[in-house]
């Protein structure tokens, strides 16, 4: 008796002992101490749901759900339901992560980080009712979880329901008022409804996000840091420099801006992409074009200002906002001669297409290169390739089905793209650069976009409140290209009689 109560005396030393190493972040030795703990008592249910925890920590899914479910097995406790569910989330065993957090919801239903973690599995199982509803249930049981509302206010955004999505994160706001992420997302929410007056103030959140930051790395001149930025005040005298932000979509977008800057300044100094340079310095003249920082000594400026930021600053608002919407970028007239007498001089209706732009975001807008081939089939095309970089590699899938011709190894810079494009009948293509170049050139171009789509084609998909020569299709049903392209092939065969 005495020899039993010795050696349980020593396995709470051990255990208190490998918890206390397990809090200071010393897993290994922790380890090793809970091992020998179990070792002296396998039914310890704590050495064996903590092992497991620490496993998690380690990224050891396979030994985390070995342990937790030993300890699952000695004691019935939802604590333990919980915390294997989590293991089977982070290794995407979602059917058994949301199998395991209803068996101790069975035990304790008003436990909100149950609900909390089951809505997690819900959303990884892309079942997004339900989770929904489980965000809902943690709300009504403990009001004040800001991830819920968080999470919550994303899945109604990704639902095409941004006003819902507005309520969540001004509720995620109130209890975490400093959340620049928050902050971020009601931007765009509020954007997608065109309500700019709100969301642009929000939008500035955006600069408080790695994204920017590592923009502002690349684009910030030293001297930016000394100047001050603008707010909007008289700047008549002054010199300003903006630079551009995330990316050539972005910037193409914005600069539908910058004439009315010039009228607001003494001068404008530019930093786009250096890609963008040649299609806008003919566009945008009396602008003094940044392409590198070695002459950074000899650069003089005022007041600076994101590009992003433009329309907050210069009080844009309502029709304003869209200045430029019937097209205000011109193609190189020498360059798009060429491109006609070397690849556009035939009678076919000309198509040029791109099925993917940077996924270094989201690969929602990527689409399947197979899907443009209904198209294809139609009578009287020539279908030209735009796409670049990444997704070029798919191009073989076409060219040895169809008679399609490879722009992309001419296009040096954007102002080769724009020369291309002022060959075409018409662009199909992803939410892209190439998109932007077709509507600020008041070229028909149709965006197809995934069933979660950008803010700024607002919830009106009918047309494009930026470019009046922009047609919006949209999936049905997310990852279904097929169905979007089965309109479209509707649409372009009307175009094609059009002209036949």
């Amino acid at each position: 008796m005495k020899i039993d109560i010795i050696n349980a005396m020593e396995t709470k030393e051990k255990f208190t002992k490998a918890f206390e190493l397990h809090q200071a972040n010393k897993l290994d030795e922790a380890e090793k101490l809970y091992l020998k703990v179990i070792e002296d008592n396998s039914q310890n249910f704590d050495a064996n749901n903590l092992l497991g925890l620490l496993y998690f920590q380690k990224n050891d899914y396979k030994n985390a759900e070995i342990y937790i479910k030993n300890a699952l097995l000695i004691k019935n406790d939802p604590y333990f339901c919980d915390n294997l569910g989590k293991v089977y989330t982070k290794s995407k065993k979602f059917d058994k992560a949301i199998e395991i957090l209803k068996q101790g919801l069975e035990q304790d239903s008003r436990n909100y980080s149950l609900w909390f973690d089951l809505a997690m599995a819900y959303k990884g199982n892309y079942q997004f009712k339900e989770a929904k509803q489980a965000y809902e249930k943690v709300l009504e049981i403990n009001p004040k979880i800001h991830q819920a509302y968080f999470n919550l206010a994303y899945l109604c955004f990704n639902d095409n329901e941004p006003d819902k999505a507005i309520k969540c994160y001004e509720k995620a706001l109130e209890t975490l008022p400093n959340d620049f992420e928050s902050m971020y997302f009601l931007s765009l929410a509020y954007m997608q409804t065109k309500d700019y007056e709100k969301g642009l103030k929000y939008f500035e959140s955006r600069l408080c996000r790695l994204s920017s930051i590592l923009s502002q790395q690349k684009t910030y001149p030293n001297l930016a840091k000394e100047e001050n930025i603008w707010n909007g005040e008289d700047i008549s005298n002054k010199t300003i420099y903006t630079y551009y932000e995330a990316g050539f979509g972005d910037v193409i977008m914005f600069a539908r801006y910058l004439p009315l800057l010039q009228k607001r300044c003494k001068k404008v100094v530019f930093k786009p992409q250096d890609q963008l340079i040649d299609l806008f310095k003919p566009n945008f003249p009396d602008i003094e074009y940044i392409k590198y920082f070695e002459q950074e000594k000899d650069m003089h400026f005022d007041i600076h200002l994101p590009m992003l930021s433009l329309p907050l600053v210069m009080g844009l608002k309502g029709e304003d906002l869209f200045v430029g919407h019937q097209g205000y970028l011109k193609s190189d007239k020498n360059k798009a001669e060429w491109f006609k007498q070397k690849y556009f001089d035939n009678k076919k209706f000309k198509i040029g297409i791109k099925w993917q732009g940077n996924t270094h975001y989201d690969t929602d807008r990527v689409i399947n290169v197979e899907s443009f081939f209904p198209l294809m089939d139609l009578d009287n095309t020539q279908f030209y390739s735009c796409q670049t970089f990444d997704g070029s590699e798919e191009f073989t899938k076409i060219k040895d089905k169809y008679d399609i011709i490879d722009l992309a190894p001419e296009f040096k810079d954007f102002s080769y793209t724009a020369a291309a494009i002022e060959n075409m009948d018409l662009v199909i293509c992803n939410d892209t650069s190439l998109a932007h170049i077709a509507g600020a050139m008041g070229k028909p171009c149709w965006i197809v976009l995934p069933r979660v789509y950008n803010w700024r084609w607002h919830t009106n998909l009918s047309k494009s409140d930026w470019y009046d020569s922009v047609k919006l299709f949209r999936q049905k049903h997310a990852g279904n290209w097929n169905e979007v392209f089965e309109v479209i092939k509707n649409e372009l065969k009307k175009e094609i009689s059009k002209v036949e």
